[in-house]
């Protein structure tokens, strides 16, 4: 038996085991090294006006759509859509405002998958504290147990094989933690770049 091994790792050892917990437990929902930002700016990105609306001309908002579309996707690279977006830049001769337009479409869009990310990953760690106290719980019972004059063995093989399993799960689900965490940080250093690569193309005289 694993008895006197499980009984004696305390349940904080559980959680500070695996990569990606941070010592600062004030936000249990938050499990990961960055500092938490639920919502980015688009006016820290982006110093120019963005119109308050679309141009009228349909053509226009194609263009508008389509480059954002594409700047928005993580697996095109940013060098490679420099020609794209130098050409946009030139049919709307380095417009400021066409070009925020770009940039507030590829914002909304990243910026909404990362909030949603963020709050996953809020739920994630409730599940995983939640699973954690399951997990103590049981080895208060397997000890509570073995304390007794005659303990019931059967139980205590089933609470111990029930807590090999559980604390398998938490160990795999936090293989994923640095994953989890890492993403929203490459969806803001995206859009800072998406935004360095618009504002580059800006003309002066726009």
């Amino acid at each position: 038996m694993m008895i006197a091994r499980l009984l004696t790792l305390p349940l904080f050892c559980v959680s500070l085991a695996t990569p990606g917990y941070t010592a600062d437990f004030s936000d249990p929902t938050w499990p990961c090294i960055q500092r938490k930002v639920e919502r980015l700016s688009l006016g820290l990105m982006w110093v120019h006006p963005v119109p308050e609306s679309l141009p009228k001309a349909m053509e226009a908002r194609r263009d508008i759509s389509k480059l954002a579309g594409r700047l928005a996707l993580r697996k095109l690279d940013l060098e490679s859509l420099k020609g794209e977006v130098a050409a946009f830049a030139d049919k709307y001769e380095g417009d400021a405002g066409m070009l925020g337009l770009v940039f507030a479409d590829v914002f909304n869009s990243l910026a909404n998958r990362r909030s949603r990310i963020i709050d996953g990953i809020g739920d994630f760690s409730l599940s995983q504290i939640a699973l954690s106290e399951k997990i103590e719980q049981m080895r208060q019972d397997m000890r509570a147990e073995m304390d007794k004059e005659s303990p019931d063995f059967d139980r205590v093989d089933s609470l111990e094989e029930q807590l090999d399993w559980d604390q398998l799960i938490f160990t795999d689900r936090q293989q994923s933690i640095t994953y989890l965490c890492e993403t929203p940080v490459l969806l803001e250093r995206r859009l800072y770049g998406v935004a360095q690569l618009l504002q580059a193309q800006v003309r002066d005289d726009s």
